[in-house]
């Protein structure tokens, strides 16, 4: 599922202070980048399986191996995990509509912070 209108595509920022936002919400980059892309993401364990919040972002200057770039971010996406498969993304996917909600307010909480230093 694709996050159209969360704004979070028309913001781009500082990597660092991208770093600490999105950790500061559950949103973790750990290992998931290469030098020109970003990705962090947030697992939600349900009863109706293992979910996915994935926030996507690309370098539009600088490196981020460097951790000196200005990341442009793309619309956020939400998937469910199937084992051993992976996440699937798709329009045919059912998403509980809590964890929808729950998606929609810390993809807000977040647009809202990096708004205040976007560049």
């Amino acid at each position: 599922m694709k996050f159209e209108n969360s704004g979070l595509d028309k913001l781009k920022a500082d990597l660092n202070r991208l770093d600490d936002v999105m950790l500061d919400y559950g949103l973790v980059r750990e290992g998931q980048w290469d030098y020109e892309r970003v990705t962090y993401d947030r697992k939600f364990e349900l009863k109706e399986g293992v979910f996915y919040l994935r926030v996507r972002g690309y370098a539009v200057e600088g490196d981020v191996d460097t951790n000196k770039a200005v990341i442009q971010l793309l619309p956020p996406l939400l998937g469910k995990h199937y084992y051993p498969h992976g996440v699937e993304y798709g329009e045919g996917e059912n998403f509980p509509t809590s964890l929808v909600n729950q998606c929609k307010k810390i993809l807000d909480d977040v647009k809202n912070e990096v708004e205040k230093f976007a560049l």
